[in-house]
């Protein structure tokens, strides 16, 4: 690692104290790009790694909203705008009771990367709040974001920072927060993403995520003479990105033979690859109920394992794995999970979920296994579709779900080859695909801001 990059981190490790998972996708991050940085001087003179890990704006305000009660609720809201190098901010809104800026500064820095990586013109930034939806009624929920975005419109605009989804934002959050920046700007435009079908979302959008991901584990094995087709698969969690990765799976005869949820894991042996199995398990996940209980009580060959996450699936039950893909938390797989991987005798690993994988339990499976696709450029679909969102909304016209596909499958398929090549470049292997996410990302990011001067 160069000396350059070394105090960077701690710089920001200095500045940003306490905030845990910031320093590690920074530290995770700048570690890759070490040999870029030596190969240009002229960054450091232009202190482009500190400016790339500082946002250029950061926004703290309270939300005040009235629950069911008639009692006086205040949460915490944020936005972090972290780089707008290549197009306005990009990023989504994560509604958590765990949520405070090493979180979000964490979110808004790899959406930089990410974004970059889609080749499309959208920078990267993050927000959210501490308030939890989950036992909510509909109107509190509506209350909270109509309160949270009274603060936030001011903030952002389709040529400035475009909002998504994210964590706790799903459809019906967006749907109020829409509505009510449309009233208070009095404009219809396209400043959020991730909106109803009904007006300005984008068909395919639900599914974006988890196709994308699928697709990059497909490119990742092609590359290495394999094919999806026939592979035993475990996912992890059981949102909207797991369910879209369960149905691409499907649809290109992949075997899902596990995956997890709130109360447990399954395993089914039979697979997870029928219709009526993927539709079941979307109308488990529309219920906001466990999801993993009621599924061995309908299918009785499937087992059921409490409190438990899938990585012990060759501990528990025997089954070897091809591929491993956790699409729940961040940090979900730790050292004794890694361990667990490699001895089911799986050789791909591919993040869905951003930063699933703590930073040690990601070299040790990058040091055994055949190849790990990164999160940032796996799960980059979600971003895509948003992307393309915006330019539907602009040109006031509506796409069809085979364009929507066709873009997305090709963004992917650009995306791994891009992370493939820097790979190769700088590191003598083309499966050195977390490096060169990392590399790719950040090139086009660089050349961007050095252009643009000291901004």
């Amino acid at each position: 690692m160069s000396n350059y990059v070394e105090r960077v981190i701690e710089l920001c490790k200095q500045k940003n104290p306490g905030e845990i998972e910031f320093h590690q996708t920074v530290e995770e991050v700048l570690t890759s790009l070490a040999p870029v940085c030596e190969k240009h001087p002229e960054y450091e003179e232009a202190a482009l790694l500190e400016r790339l890990t500082e946002p250029e704006r950061g926004v703290t305000f309270r939300v005040v909203w009235v629950d069911d009660a008639g009692k006086v609720q205040v949460n915490k809201g944020y936005r972090y705008q972290f780089n707008s190098a290549i197009g306005p901010y990009k990023g989504g809104l994560r509604f958590a009771p765990n949520v405070y800026p090493g979180i979000i500064k964490f979110l808004g820095f790899e959406q930089i990367f990410k974004n970059s990586l889609t080749g499309l013109p959208i920078g990267g930034g993050k927000g959210g709040s501490d308030f939890d939806p989950n036992g909510k009624s509909d109107a509190e929920v509506m209350r909270f974001c109509q309160a949270f975005m009274t603060e936030l419109y001011r903030h952002i605009g389709p040529n400035t920072d475009v909002p998504a989804g994210d964590l706790g934002v799903g459809a019906r959050e967006i749907g109020y927060l829409f509505g009510q920046y449309k009233r208070i700007v009095d404009r219809y435009e396209g400043v959020l993403t991730g909106k109803g079908i009904p007006y300005g979302g984008l068909l395919g959008r639900a599914e974006a995520t988890g196709f994308g991901i699928v697709w990059y584990a497909e490119e990742m094995l092609k590359a290495n003479g394999e094919d999806i087709k026939g592979k035993d698969v475990v996912i992890s969690g059981f949102g909207n990105v797991a369910w879209g990765a369960a149905w691409k799976l499907q649809q290109l005869g992949a075997n899902l033979i596990a995956f997890s949820g709130p109360d447990g894991y399954i395993y089914d042996p039979d697979g997870i690859n029928t219709d009526e199995k993927v539709d079941f398990l979307l109308e488990l996940r529309a219920s906001g109920k466990n999801i993993c209980s009621p599924y061995a009580e309908k299918f009785p060959n499937a087992k059921f394992t409490a409190g438990k996450k899938p990585w012990g699936v060759h501990q528990d039950f025997g089954a070897n794995v091809d591929l491993f893909i956790p699409c729940a938390m961040q940090n979900d797989v730790h050292m004794e999970d890694a361990k667990n991987i490699v001895e089911s005798g799986c050789k791909f690993y591919c993040e869905g979920a951003n930063m699933p994988t703590t930073n040690d339990a990601l070299v040790y499976l990058m040091d055994k296994m055949i190849a790990v696709g990164p999160s940032k450029a796996a799960n980059a679909g979600g971003v895509a579709c948003s992307c393309i969102e915006m330019g539907q909304n602009a040109g006031h016209t509506v796409f069809q779900h085979e364009d929507v596909y066709a873009q997305l499958h090709q963004i992917i398929k650009n995306i791994y080859s891009a992370c493939a090549k820097a790979g190769e470049t700088y590191f003598g292997n083309k499966n050195a695909l977390v490096q060169g996410a990392n590399i790719a990302g950040f090139e086009r990011v660089a050349e961007a801001m050095m252009a643009q001067g000291l901004v």
